[in-house]
C-alpha cells in the first residue's frame, strides 16, 4: 500500500496502533508519562524513530516527564478511528473466522465484527459468539443494509477468488484477506493479504538459519 493518503507512511501507522496498545496497557498499570526511549525499547525500535512517528502526526512533547500517555493516547485515536464505529463482516465462519471474532470483539475498539457470512446451513441463521451468520448470497444486499465497511476473508482458500466480485459490488472499501490466495481490487479498495502460513514459515526458516550459525 505505501503511504497513506495523507502522506503518513503505512509502517508508521502500523506501528502507531502498536504504540497505542501500549499506551493502553501503560495506562491501565498506573503509568501517567513515559519517555521516547522506553516505548522504543518495548517495541524494539529507536527512540529516534518514535519520534520521527509521532513528529509525522503533528505530536511533540519537551516535557522532562516524558510523553502524557493519556494525551499521546488521545492522539493517536484522533488520526486512526474514524469519528463513528466501522462494522466489519467475517466472510468464511470456520475455527478462524470465530477465532478472529471472539478475539477481536474483546478488545473494546471503535472497530466492530456485526455480521458474518457463510454457505454451512449448520451455521447460517444461527448466531456465532453473538454475531449474526447470514448466507453468502445475500452479502451483496445485506452488506449496505448493515453499513458494513470492511471484510474479514477467512473462507477456505480456494473459495476466496469467488468473494471478489461481492465485495466489489458491495462497495466494501477494506478487505483484509486471511487465506493463501492474494486477492486483487480496483484502486480505491485498501486490502492487505495476510498468509499465516507463509509468515509462520518465515519464521521458521530465519530459526532454521540461527541454528545453523550457532552450531
Amino acid at each position: 500500500m505505501g503511504a497513506i493518503n495523507n502522506g503518513i507512511p503505512e509502517k508508521t501507522i502500523e506501528r502507531l496502533s502498536e504504540y497505542r496498545r501500549t499506551l493502553l496497557a501503560s495506562h491501565k498499570q498506573g503509568i501517567t508519562h513515559i519517555f521516547s526511549h522506553v516505548l522504543a525499547g518495548i517495541h524494539g525500535i529507536t527512540a529516534v524513530q518514535v519520534r520521527r512517528d509521532l513528529m509525522l502526526i503533528g505530536f511533540s512533547s519537551d516535557t522532562k516527564k516524558g510523553y502524557d500517555v493519556q494525551v499521546l493516547i488521545d492522539y493517536i485515536s484522533r488520526i486512526l478511528d474514524s469519528e463513528t464505529p466501522m462494522n466489519i463482516a467475517v466472510l468464511g465462519m470456520g475455527h478462524l473466522g470465530q477465532a478472529i471474532t471472539k478475539y477481536f470483539n474483546g478488545k473494546g475498539l471503535k472497530l466492530k465484527i456485526t455480521a458474518a457470512f457463510d454457505i454451512d446451513p449448520a451455521k447460517v441463521g444461527q448466531m456465532i459468539d453473538g454475531i449474526p451468520c447470514y448466507h453468502m448470497d445475500s452479502f451483496e444486499t445485506l452488506a449496505e443494509e448493515l453499513d458494513i465497511s470492511m471484510v474479514v476473508v477467512s473462507s477456505p482458500t480456494c473459495v476466496a477468488p469467488s468473494l471478489v466480485l461481492p465485495i466489489i459490488n458491495a462497495g466494501i472499501k477494506g478487505v483484509l484477506n486471511f487465506t493463501s490466495t492474494p486477492l486483487n481490487f480496483p484502486q480505491g479498495i485498501v486490502v492487505e493479504n495476510y498468509d499465516i502460513t507463509t509468515l509462520l514459515e518465515k519464521v521458521a526458516y530465519f530459526v532454521k538459519e540461527g541454528d545453523n550459525n550457532n552450531g
